[in-house]
């Protein structure tokens, strides 16, 4: 594992506006006590696009929004009895976006809920207890 620790906006902004000063390179990372690597690529970065904050990371985009995942717990709660399946054609008929049953189960244990299977047994009475013990 790596234990990088990265910058946050606000102190990226700290440290262009002493570049822009006039200090150097150097000086910044040394006040600030950061590579001198790191201040350099943030300088050339800043320099060529203008900005100074992170690209977010990268991977699959979610087929959902958090506003959507709400809806599917939402539904899902409505009617406990429902399955993954129903849910996902549900917010098919809603929104007109297909989704999956693996992510309607995904976003359901999200929000806290989980599938259980109901234990199937019959309820002993008097006379079972009886006939068992003999």
């Amino acid at each position: 594992m790596s234990s990088r620790h990265h910058i946050d906006d606000f102190m990226r902004g700290r440290i262009i506006g002493k570049i822009e000063e006039g200090r150097k390179i150097t000086d910044v990372a040394r006040k600030f006590d950061i590579a001198h690597s790191i201040v350099s690529r943030l300088w050339k970065s800043f320099k060529t696009t203008g900005m100074c904050s992170r690209r977010h990371g990268g991977g699959r985009v979610r087929s959902t929004t958090p506003a959507e995942d709400r809806y599917i717990v939402l539904s899902a709660k409505r009617n406990r009895r429902t399955t993954a399946q129903q849910v996902a054609n549900q917010f098919l008929a809603a929104s007109g976006k297909q989704i999956s049953r693996k992510t309607v189960a995904r976003r359901l244990r999200g929000g806290g809920l989980y599938a259980r299977r109901p234990v199937v047994c019959v309820p002993l009475k008097r006379q079972h207890r009886t006939a068992r013990l003999q």
